[in-house]
């Protein structure tokens, strides 16, 4: 006899699978309320540095030059062909010293010409004024001559007049004795008057020599130191740095001959970036890295103008330089411009600015991980800057390079 079966539930497989579906839907949810992966950064390949509060220094840097403070330039006064070289570069010289040695034919004959003409304008002075001389003494002599016969003239007048009161003379002769001395008096008068005339004229005529012999004086002077600059002398005392010559060239006046320098008096010439160069001051600390020691200076000029960028600053150097410092020796230069006291401040993230705004990644207390920031920065240094707000004392920012990573808001270093 067949034992019946009970039927089987039919709601099971659906609660099964309502179940799954169930589970299914829960997982997802789940899942998609997960935050995606921060990436991973190797902890060595980026810079950190922690947030502090205290002192800062501000200051500007830029790379250039030594150059001496006192440099001699000798170019040529004449134009010529270079004969000697007696001095090369790097020997020290004296004022005296002959560098090189110039010959222009032509130099010379014109001072041997200006030399003639100086000769012969002294000879002409010699001969007028011994002319001038002897004509003024044969005034004199006529002068005597006319003052002894209008003396006698009126001596005779006199004693005409004399005869002809006692009637024994005409007064026809008295008349012609007087006219005879009225006449020389005359003469007399215009012979004196001539005397002073040539002796005016000899005074004018004499200076107007003078004076010529003097401007042939200066040329003749101008044309012998024509002739000695073609002797090159170095003229103070250095060291010769260049002489770019060579013998047989042809130079015009004007042509750079030599530069002499003095190499114990040396500044330095720093080029600073343009957008750094406008808090410095004349008078402020600087330093020198010469890369064989590092020496204090002061600013001591700053150039008016920028030049492709940058800005020329001059410093003069008030410590003793380290052995090896020579002209146009490249050096680093460190412009002190302030020091801040109780500031915030960290290490200069790559491509801050000065009062800027900048998007960090800060590293989050007791995890590996590192979030961005928005960080409002102040005033810049070289290796510093300034915190205005966005970080806290002690907290530790990345300060490399992560444009790598501008699309996730957060990183994890491994």
């Amino acid at each position: 006899m067949d034992i019946p079966k009970k039927p089987k539930s039919r709601r099971t497989p659906w609660l099964l699978a309502s179940l799954g579906l169930l589970a299914l839907v829960a997982v997802t949810v789940g899942l998609s309320r997960l935050r995606a992966a921060a990436p991973s950064v190797e902890r060595n390949g980026v810079w950190l540095d922690t947030v502090k509060r205290g002192p800062m220094i501000r200051q500007v840097k830029g790379a250039g030059t030594l150059v001496p403070e006192r440099i001699r330039w000798l170019t040529a006064d004449t134009a010529g062909r270079v004969e000697r070289i007696h001095v090369r570069p790097g020997t020290p010289v004296e004022p005296g010293t002959i560098l090189l040695e110039l010959s222009n034919p032509d130099v010379q004959l014109q001072a041997l010409e200006a030399e003639r003409q100086l000769a012969s304008a002294e000879a002409e002075l010699i001969a007028l004024r011994t002319n001038l001389e002897t004509q003024r003494i044969s005034q004199e002599g006529v002068l005597a001559t006319l003052q002894t016969e209008a003396a006698n003239a009126e001596s005779q007048a006199e004693a005409t007049v004399a005869l002809m009161d006692r009637s024994f003379v005409p007064k026809l002769e008295v008349q012609q004795v007087k006219g005879r001395a009225g006449e020389l008096s005359t003469r007399l008068n215009l012979e004196r008057q001539r005397l002073h005339v040539i002796q005016s004229s000899t005074r004018e005529q004499l200076a107007a020599q003078a004076g010529q012999i003097e401007r042939l004086k200066a040329v003749a002077r101008f044309r012998r130191t024509q002739v000695e600059s073609m002797q090159v002398r170095a003229g103070e005392p250095g060291v010769l740095s260049e002489l770019p010559l060579e013998l047989g060239q042809w130079v015009t006046p004007g042509t750079v001959l030599a530069r002499v320098v003095q190499p114990e008096k040396l500044k330095a010439e720093l080029r600073i970036a343009e957008t750094q160069a406008r808090d410095i001051q004349l008078g402020q600390r600087a330093e020198v890295d010469t890369r064989n020691g590092v020496v204090e200076g002061v600013v001591a000029r700053i150039a008016p103008s920028a030049s492709q960028g940058t800005v020329r600053v001059e410093v003069t150097l008030t410590g003793e330089l380290p052995k090896g410092a020579r002209p146009d020796l490249t050096v680093e230069g460190t412009v002190e411009l302030e020091r801040l006291g109780n500031v915030l401040s960290v290490g200069r993230p790559t491509g801050a600015q000065p009062n800027s705004t900048v998007s960090l990644f800060k590293l989050v207390a007791g995890s590996d991980e590192a979030v961005r920031v928005p960080v409002r920065l102040g005033r810049g240094s070289v290796n510093s800057i300034e915190v205005v707000q966005g970080l806290a004392e002690g907290e530790q920012v990345v300060l490399s390079d992560m444009t790598a990573w501008d699309a996730v808001e957060r990183v994890r270093l491994r």
